[in-house]
């Protein structure tokens, strides 16, 4: 049991929670609490290194629980140690130590499902959201240009309530290059924006489709608004200027699922 905040592999945990840096160099993150340690077991249990668990919740586990235990490497934790590395105001008794998955924007594309494009969104909840609405909406991927948030920061994994495992994901390290390959590739490319002159649920969406939502404070670039086949908006009524990204998300993705 491990009984020491200054322990070597806590110490490692609480630098992957703090950095986004760490986490890529070592291709490693933390999932934090039953929810999500039992969905890893359940949806990606190869991904899975390690678990540290708090010994009161450990001692808690029901047999079926600790049956789903077998196989994987875990290591007891004193309760008063947990809650110090623990990032939760209230800690649920299980930190877990997760391989990334590291996939491309071309391996998305080469479904040809429809794609959620992100550029610079910062708000941990707003990626969170997006995931999960993506998988309910029936998304085929999400691409990120490269200076949205980390998808693996503890915050973005936790509002995911697990989606993070099923919906896949990549980084653009250059977004404008990686939509005109999508359009090479017969993606069509629907940008939301203030100024579109197209309702939103007027196009039909049909075949390979992108959608691109913007940064929550200033929208899209005009860069990769130009790139797109066309600017679509949304309605609004009131004094209200623009809708929360992860809303706007949800009401395109969900024309497109309704077309489809």
């Amino acid at each position: 049991m491990i009984t020491a905040r200054s322990n070597s592999q806590l110490k490692y945990l609480t630098k992957l929670m703090k950095s986004r840096s760490a986490r890529k160099e070592d291709g490693v993150y933390v999932c934090e609490g039953r929810k999500m340690f039992f969905e890893i077991l359940a949806q990606a249990p190869e991904l899975l290194i390690k678990a540290y668990w708090a010994q009161s919740a450990l001692g808690s586990l029901t047999a079926q629980e600790r049956a789903l235990l077998d196989g994987c490497v875990t290591e007891e934790v004193s309760d008063d140690v947990f809650d110090s590395v623990a990032e939760t105001v209230t800690p649920q008794g299980v930190i877990a130590l997760v391989k990334m998955r590291n996939r491309t924007c071309g391996q998305l594309a080469e479904s040809g499902r429809p794609l959620l494009i992100l550029e610079t969104l910062q708000d941990p909840g707003n990626l969170g959201t997006i995931l999960r609405t993506a998988e309910a909406a029936g998304i085929g991927g999400v691409i990120l240009s490269a200076d949205s948030v980390d998808a693996y920061s503890p915050k973005v994994v936790r509002s995911t309530m697990g989606a993070i495992f099923r919906v896949p994901f990549a980084y653009a390290d250059n977004l404008p290059d990686t939509l005109r390959t999508l359009r090479n590739q017969g993606y069509t490319l629907y940008a939301a924006h203030l100024k579109g002159s197209v309702p939103y649920d007027e196009p039909d969406y049909a075949g390979p489709v992108g959608i691109l939502i913007g940064n929550e404070g200033n929208g899209l670039s005009d860069e990769v608004t130009g790139i797109a086949d066309k600017r679509v908006r949304i309605p609004m009524e009131g004094s209200a200027e623009s809708l929360n990204a992860a809303v706007a998300a949800a009401l395109l993705m969900y024309e497109v699922k309704r077309h489809r």
